[in-house]
Order: structure tokens, then sequence, then C-alpha cells
């Protein structure tokens, strides 16, 4: 019984020590190194890989038989590696890299894919990778549709800021020649001279709005904005309308006080509004009236501009507020129009965390609406619930 006994401690013994030596032991060991792995963090190739692959614009390795051995999510997107190999362009931006040892640049189109996926237009380059006897070359790129399109955009400025300048400029000489013929005649030198002031006039205005548009666009949103009464800035701009619609026919007529208040700045919003009464007007058969309304639409000041005008044809409606776009070239020269004044009042609007829209009907006339977020209090409950006032604004819109 005893030896029993003991066969069968040593069996318990045997079988504990093997629970212990082979399962227990190893989780122990398993365990302790995980907690080491997690106390010192991931490796630095571990880091590498994750920064190359979440990096934000295109990076692919490559061999000279054009094997891409390396590439992140990015050139995949972008469509500079297709099926594990270069696309063309790129490749043979690669190949004179090979051969020269030195950088070459590559240019991409934006295209779309037989899938319907659109990409971008993308710029980059390759050079060869250090460390690895020139056996490989990496490739930089990057998205850069809106650098091309922000360098369409300048050169379509220049040259129509060339165009529009040359315009008065030309008419000054030939104004000039006119009056220096007529010298002798008192009633042509003032009629060429008025002629030359008007055309001076008209190019100074053009000069200070080109000014103003380039301060604007290279603006930031307001900083520190300011609270701004409504009321006072409505009865700025139509006060100075006033000579040029009277001069017009056109009558102002706006609604009552609101108290309301918006956040900017006070002389950037005069000018905004005074450039949608000035067009209105400009636009606008005499003796009909041009009203301004005030309205609360939410935590949304809403500053409209109506007119019983010609109105504008719907394919021109989105082009109304780009530079130097002119529904009536002839008409705007008549009036001493830029082409400026409703881009002015767009980015005025943008820089005020705002925005400007149309609405307009042939025949019928037009409403601007400049929309600009209402100043509330810090800690405040926010703007004034619409009143009746308000309502009645809103009931104004064609």
């Amino acid at each position: 019984m005893q030896v029993s006994f003991g066969i069968a401690l040593a069996i318990v013994a045997a079988v504990v020590g093997f629970v212990v030596g082979g399962v227990i032991v190893p989780r122990l060991h398993a365990r302790r190194e995980l907690r080491l792995a997690e106390q010192q963090g991931p490796s630095r190739l571990e880091v590498l890989r994750a920064v190359y692959h979440q990096a934000p614009y295109a990076l692919a390795v490559v061999d000279r038989h054009q094997d891409v051995v390396l590439y992140n999510r990015r050139a995949a997107e972008l469509g500079i590696v297709d099926d594990r190999l270069l696309v063309l362009p790129v490749w043979s931006a690669a190949e004179a890299t090979f051969a020269s040892g030195q950088p070459s640049a590559f240019d991409l189109p934006a295209k779309v894919t037989a899938g319907r996926r659109r990409i971008p237009s993308v710029s980059g380059r390759s050079e060869i990778l250090g460390g690895h006897l020139g056996q490989f070359a990496v490739v930089f790129a990057d998205d850069d549709s809106e650098q091309r399109r922000m360098e369409a955009a300048r050169r379509d400025f220049v040259a129509n800021v060339s165009h529009e300048l040359k315009t008065p400029v030309g008419a000054m000489a030939v104004l000039a020649e006119a009056l220096l013929e007529s010298k002798d005649d008192p009633e042509s030198v003032e009629y060429f001279g008025g002629r030359v002031v008007n055309e001076a006039h008209r190019l100074g205005k053009m000069v200070s709005e080109l000014i103003e548009l380039s301060r604007l666009q290279g603006a930031e949103r307001i900083r520190d904005p300011e609270p701004v009464d409504v009321d006072a800035v409505v009865d700025e701009a139509m006060r100075r309308s006033a000579g040029a619609a009277e001069a017009a026919g056109i009558e102002l007529i706006t609604d009552a006080p609101s108290g309301l208040e918006v956040s900017g700045d006070w002389t950037l919003l005069v000018t905004a509004l005074t450039n949608l009464i000035s067009n209105a007007v400009n636009y606008s058969p005499e003796r009909t009236p041009v009203s301004i309304t005030r309205t609360l639409d939410g935590d949304t000041v809403m500053l409209r501009v109506t007119d019983r005008g010609i109105g504008i044809a719907p394919e021109h409606q989105t082009r109304v507020f780009e530079r130097f776009f002119r529904v009536d070239k002839a008409r705007s020269r008549a009036t001493g129009g830029t082409g400026l004044g409703l881009a002015i009042v767009k980015h005025v609007a943008q820089n005020h965390n705002g925005a400007v829209s149309i609405w307009s009907r042939p025949g019928t006339g037009s409403t601007f609406t400049l929309e600009l977020p209402a100043h509330v209090e810090p800690g405040g409950e926010g703007p004034p619930a619409p009143t009746e006032h308000d309502r009645q604004g809103e009931d104004q819109v064609p």
C-alpha cells in the first residue's frame, strides 16, 4: 500500500512538473516578453513603415528592371503605380535618373479611370536611392491640382487686368490728342476734357478695386471680429449710393431698423453692401426702386438687395462673381463699372465666414443676398428670435 501511494505520488509530481515546466513556465515567459515589448513600444522599423504608408504624398521604390519593390497607399491613389509597375511617364523619369544619376521630374495630367475613378493632376520627381550602389530609384509625387488651378487663375487675372487697364489708358490717349487738336474750340475742349476726367476716374477706381481685391484674396478669416451694427451698415451704404441713384432716377428704399448685429469688419461690410446697391442701380431702368432689407434666419443675418431691372440669364448667374465678368459690357462701360464689385463682395463674405448668392429672372429683376453670422456675446444665448419684421422682410424676396 505504501508502495502504491509512493508510485501515485511520484506520478502526480511528474505531471505537476510537466505542467509547470512545459505549460506554465513558457506562458510566464511569453507574458513577460509581451510586457517587455509593450514597455519598449514598436521598433524603429515598424515606426518607419507606418510613417511611410501614411505619408500624405506618394512614395515608391523601383529597381532598374521597372519592378516596384515598395510603394505606399498614396502612390496607388495618385495613379503612379499600376499592377506593381510605374506608369510610363513616371518610369521614363526613373530611367533618366538611372542613366544620369540626377533627379528627373515628371507630370501627369488629371484623368478618369475605366472604373470612373477620378485621379487628379500629379507632379513629382525621381532620385537615386542612396546606399544601394545605384540599384534603386525613389519616386516622390503629390497632387498639384490646386496649384495648377491657382496658376491658371493668376494667368487669367494678369491677362484680364492688362486688357481692362488698356481700355481707359487708350481712351485717355485718344481723347488727349483730340483735346490738343481742339484747343481753339472751347466747347470741344470742355467736351473732350470732361471725357478725359471720366476715364481717369474710371482708371483710378479700377486700380483701387484691384488693390482691395488683392488684399481680400490674400487675407484669412477676420481674426478679431467686432460687433457691427447692421442698421449702421445699411444707412452708410445707402448714403454712399444716394448720389448715383438720384442721377439714374432710382429710388432707394429700405425696411425699418432691426437692431441686428454681425461679427466682422464695419468698413468691409459697408463696401460690400455699397457694391451690391451700386450694381442694382446700374442695371435698373429709370424710375424703378431698389430695396435693401435685413432679416434674421436662425443664427444668420440676411442682407438683401432687390432691383426690378433687366435680370440675369441662368447661364450667367454662376459667373457674376468672377473678376471682370460683365453680362452687358456696353452698359458697364457706360456706367463706369469695372467688373470687380461683385468679386469684392464674394471675398468680403468669405472672409466673414459668410456667403453671397443670387436669385434672378430675366425681365423681372434680381436679388443678391449677403449672408453673415449673427453676433453672439460670449456666454450669451445666441441671436434674438426672428420678429414679425424679419418675416415681413423674407416675404419681400421675389
